[in-house]
């Protein structure tokens, strides 16, 4: 499995991760959400240079123009609820390609909140039967959440490729998701990997709960 980590490089993808992760800035959801949406849009851009294209001709006013066009056929998933602004940024770029939505949530199973269970409880797909799967999921904690949302992915069928991208992921997510999803036509595109998993599952430094950042608290 490839891992491209965005933050061994220097872009505007830094600026926009330094501010999502700033308690200052976080206070304004409509701009945290603004920039999960960028970064998106950015990590979009980047997967667009490993898919397959084919020559298009195209008519204009004076002639015919030759280009080339990506000619993947792609879906779109994502995780209920903090991924929607993340997979919104996907969605400016590949505006032709198709959406799949399942509802994964965590719930801490002990009173110390150091135990984790993952429930589904909804999903809206079209196939995957051959297509370029793209997972955008802004949170890689424990990977159980991704591991969930794959497995239903894959009821709809097997993908000719798949991309997960992710806003920040630890190094415990990262392994459960190589263990995971199939080696030879998977790849892991990553903003930041930060150092590790908290006693409550969160990813540390991260950034907090990207759901309750983009939409507020729940309970």
């Amino acid at each position: 499995m490839e891992i491209i980590n965005f933050n061994n490089s220097h872009s505007v993808l830094n600026q926009y991760m330094a501010e999502i992760r700033d308690i200052q800035y976080q206070q304004n959801r409509l701009l945290f959400r603004h920039n999960m949406e960028r970064i998106g849009e950015i990590m979009a851009y980047e997967i667009s240079k490993t898919l397959p294209y084919c020559k298009k001709e195209i008519p204009t006013v004076l002639g015919t123009a030759t280009t080339d066009v990506p000619c993947a056929d792609i879906v779109l998933g994502t995780i209920f609820r903090a991924g929607l602004p993340f997979h919104q940024g996907f969605m400016h770029v590949y505006d032709k390609a198709g959406a799949a939505f399942v509802s994964a949530y965590r719930e801490y199973t002990d009173n110390s909140h150091t135990s984790i269970a993952v429930h589904v409880e909804y999903l809206a797909a079209p196939s995957m039967e051959k297509k370029t799967l793209i997972i955008a999921d802004p949170m890689l904690a424990t990977g159980e959440s991704m591991e969930l949302a794959y497995n239903a992915f894959l009821s709809k069928g097997t993908p000719r490729h798949i991309h997960v991208a992710c806003v920040i992921a630890s190094p415990e997510g990262i392994e459960h998701v190589k263990n995971l999803f199939p080696q030879d036509n998977t790849t892991l595109w990553c903003a930041a990997i930060d150092d590790s998993l908290n006693e409550h599952k969160y990813i540390v430094p991260g950034l907090g709960d990207a759901g309750d950042l983009c939409y507020g608290e729940k309970i």
